[in-house]
Order: C-alpha cells, then sequence, then structure tokens
C-alpha cells in the first residue's frame, strides 16, 4: 500500500477524530456529535498556528485519512538546551492494520523529529493498552520513566 504523510487540513478534521473515536479508549474520551465539530475546529486551528506543534494525516493512495499523529516539539533547557518531540493521538484504521504501516509511521516520525532537530522523541501509552506497549518497545522505545497525569 502507497502512503503518504501530510500536514492535517482542516477538512480533515472529522477523519481524524472518527480515527481517535474509534477504540475502546477513544470512544470514552471523544464525541462525534454535531455540537462537538466546533471544539475540533478550534483545537485544529490552535493547533495549525503554533510552530511547535504538527497535525499529520498518512493518506492512502486513493486520499483517504488511514492514520494520524501528532508532533509537538518542547524546547527545554535540560540537555544543553534540548529539543524534544513527543508524540499523540497515533492511530490507524483498523481495516489497514497489520501490514506494517504502524512501523512505517514511526519510522517518518522519528525522522521528521531528527530533522528538527530533537534529540529525542517520547510518548505515553495508557496502561490499559498492553499491545501499545509491547509495539513501542519493539520499535526500540525504552520504559525509562513512570509518568503521572492530574486530570481537572
Amino acid at each position: 500500500m502507497i502512503t503518504r504523510y501530510e500536514q492535517a487540513l482542516e477538512s480533515d478534521v472529522q477523519a481524524i477524530v472518527d480515527l481517535l473515536a474509534a477504540d475502546p479508549l477513544g470512544s470514552q474520551r471523544e464525541g462525534l456529535a454535531p455540537d462537538l465539530h466546533q471544539k475540533y475546529q478550534s483545537a485544529f486551528q490552535r493547533i495549525d498556528q503554533d510552530s511547535n506543534q504538527e497535525l499529520w494525516t498518512v493518506k492512502s493512495e486513493e486520499g483517504e485519512v488511514i492514520g494520524c499523529f501528532q508532533l509537538s516539539f518542547l524546547q527545554y533547557l535540560t540537555y544543553q538546551g534540548g529539543l524534544r518531540a513527543q508524540i499523540e493521538g497515533v492511530r490507524l484504521k483498523e481495516s489497514v492494520r497489520g501490514q506494517g504501516l504502524g512501523q512505517e509511521m514511526f519510522e517518518w516520525a522519528i525522522a521528521r523529529s531528527k530533522e528538527k532537530g530533537a534529540h529525542l522523541l517520547q510518548l505515553t501509552t495508557d496502561k490499559k493498552r498492553p499491545e501499545a506497549l509491547k509495539f513501542y518497545q519493539k520499535l526500540g522505545f525504552v520504559a525509562s520513566h513512570e509518568g503521572m497525569k492530574l486530570h481537572f
């Protein structure tokens, strides 16, 4: 399958939200009701206007959005003023899983992070996703820190 990587357009927002909502955890967080559309559009506009944020789509040869992820570039004073990349919202359409696209997508995201000057790519994964943890470890990610969140 031929894929291409494109920065998301406003017209891609609904397809991205559909991907985010298409798994057990995402279905609890995301909403597909028409009244939520403006919230997603507003978030997209803020992401699109921030030079430290990149929302990417993975498109099939036919132009269908089959995957997505967001790269955030975080400037630090640590690591001699290093730049970190963080990847979030990683999704692939269920019908294309198991074809090596997940690995290809991460290889692309890693190359993009290096191109921007990042010294590392970090991610978090929900402990309720053990298959994702195994996948990330297979790609070379190391569970080096214990993460914590405080929801408001």
